[in-house]
């Protein structure tokens, strides 16, 4: 028997105490997915224009590549039929399902954009920072 999964208690409170999805229709989710997919690539535009870092990013529908200089890479894909949003990094794969105006990891409880920026970082090698759009 594996120990209980832990719970980001600061995503908790953030949504509230609950862990249930936000329902959505189909129309709305694609339109929220792509306001985050739109929010990352303006960020990488503005950090290759600010000359910060140049991380080359592929979009192809509703999954966004990002490879570092290094060579490594970070996926986020959309998932419309489970209206959820997947991040593959090195250190695995999470799961975010909207609650409330937050995309929230279904095991750590872990926010979307704090998760992305941690990994970003770890990838780039120094402290980056992507916000989530406007809601």
């Amino acid at each position: 028997m594996s120990a209980p999964e832990s719970r980001d208690p600061s995503a908790v409170a953030a949504t509230g105490g609950s862990d249930k999805a936000t329902p959505l229709s189909d129309s709305e989710f694609h339109a929220r997915a792509q306001a985050v997919l739109l929010a990352i690539e303006a960020t990488l535009d503005r950090w290759l224009q600010e000359d910060e870092i140049d991380i080359d990013s592929q979009r192809t529908g509703g999954l966004l590549e990002l490879q570092f200089p290094s060579g490594s890479k970070i996926v986020v894909n959309t998932q419309p039929p489970l209206h959820e949003l997947w991040l593959a990094a090195r250190t695995g794969g999470y799961h975010f399902r909207l609650i409330g105006n937050q995309w929230i990891d279904s095991r750590s409880g872990g926010e979307f954009f704090a998760m992305l920026s941690r990994e970003i970082s770890a990838q780039a090698g120094r402290p980056l920072v992507i916000g989530s759009p406007a809601t």
